[in-house]
């Protein structure tokens, strides 16, 4: 059996600007952006650069507009004040500076930790994500 996660969804306010958020802000890109009329939303899909996008090998974020007023009080919320999501890199300082660069708020200077290179940022709605470059392992 195999088995894995394709999407992980994220309660919005608004498809449009979390999308600017995350394409700009992080260069994700949009996947799929497709309206349904049947339920008056949109099934929006991005993806973070270099993933394997639409492939079921890799997991995306669907942005889930919020509908009703318990979905909106968990905007910006989704897991208590806790870090929900974790960006891996290849590059922590790239892409570290990269999204300084672009106005992303860090909570925390970056931290090395034996996994690893870490720092705690902020989406558009102030739900907390990790951006992490794991630590090389030896062999041996």
């Amino acid at each position: 059996m195999k088995q894995s996660l394709l999407h992980v969804s994220l309660v919005v306010r608004d498809y449009d600007e979390a999308i600017e958020f995350f394409t700009r802000k992080l260069g994700f890109s949009v996947v799929e952006d497709t309206f349904i009329p049947q339920q008056n939303k949109r099934w929006v899909v991005v993806a973070p650069p270099g993933s394997s996008g639409a492939s079921p090998n890799g997991t995306n974020l669907l942005l889930a507009r919020a509908s009703s007023p318990a979905q909106e009080h968990a905007i910006g919320n989704q897991t208590g004040g806790r870090v929900a999501f974790f960006l891996q890199t290849d590059d922590f300082w790239r892409d570290y500076k990269a999204m300084l660069s672009k106005g992303v708020k860090f909570s925390g200077a970056p931290r090395n930790e034996a996994y690893g290179t870490v720092a705690v940022f902020e989406d558009l709605y102030g739900n907390l994500w990790d951006l992490l470059e794991l630590a090389t392992r030896n062999a041996g």
